[in-house]
């Protein structure tokens, strides 16, 4: 469950991208424009965060990933003898190589919004898959707890759901017993048998998902949610008021003037710079 709220919280973020670049735009002028007037402050991270930015990000990003790998195949492995972990680390190489290659030779070709969006269908299928499949976790525990055993132990058959609460089974393709079938878990959330729970939870989940972008796009349309002309999708978290982020809002007229200013402020260090090389 808590998977998740973190990975639609990430679409979310993915597809208001552009938004994302236009307010670190905003924080990388204001480090360039109002540098802290004590020379010790400069060195605050905060300060160096924002100034920074564009390098921060990458490397905290990049060195996440490779602590997850790490402790990941580190998890995995336990218990497994050496000769377990070439193949599969190899493998886990090549794809990354293969997609990494795909994503920068092709960017140039597909535009980044569609790819974004594309990427993001697919983690909200993922989002939707654990969701159900929490849900099928917690009943089957209650289940197993009336049954006073495990009901997986009994196969794909009779005995191992609960037949008052399922919509449909099938007595085969368990992702718990037969290869291959744990691939569609992992990915789509796949179970062989659905319960009400399951295939509700899955469809509120999207009904939820619609929702939350269609109000998103009809702000990005008229700067206001429905029916509600001064109020916006930023302004219901409570980390607006508590931030107090309505001192940082510019309008478009200010973020013109701060963009200008950040300008000439680089073109004058440029000049700065050149000067004593001419010298």
């Amino acid at each position: 469950m808590i998977a998740t709220v973190l990975i639609s919280l990430m679409g979310i973020a993915m597809l208001r991208i552009n938004k994302m670049q236009a307010k670190w735009r905003i924080k990388i002028a204001k480090a360039l424009i109002d540098p802290p007037a004590d020379k010790k402050d400069r060195f605050k991270i905060s300060y160096l965060l924002k100034k920074y930015a564009m390098f921060v990000l990458p490397f905290i990003t990049t060195l996440r990933e490779g602590l997850e790998a790490v402790v990941f195949v580190g998890g995995v492995g336990i218990g497994s003898p050496a000769k377990s972990f070439p193949l599969p680390v190899i493998c886990g190489l090549i794809a990354g190589i293969a997609v990494g290659t795909f994503m920068y030779y092709g960017g140039s070709a597909v535009s980044l919004q569609i790819f974004l969006c594309i990427s993001t269908a697919f983690l909200y299928l993922i989002a939707a898959g654990l969701f159900s499949r929490g849900i099928w976790y917690f009943e089957a525990d209650k289940f197993n707890k009336l049954t006073g055993g495990d009901a997986a132990e009994s196969g794909s058959g009779p005995g191992s759901y609960d037949i008052s609460k399922s919509v449909w089974h099938v007595n085969c393709c368990n992702p718990s017993l037969d290869h291959g079938w744990d691939i569609f878990q992992a990915l789509l959330g796949w179970q062989n048998s659905a319960s009400y729970g399951t295939v509700i939870g899955y469809n509120v989940y999207w009904i939820v998902v619609i929702t939350v972008i269609g109000l998103m796009l009809y702000e990005e349309k008229k700067g206001h949610l429905p029916f509600m002309k001064n109020l916006t999708l930023k302004q219901l978290n409570p980390m607006y008021y508590i931030k107090n982020k309505k001192k940082d809002e510019l309008s478009e007229t200010e973020q013109a003037a701060l963009f200008k200013k950040a300008e000439s402020k680089l073109n004058q260090r440029a000049q700065e710079d050149v000067t004593p090389q001419q010298q």
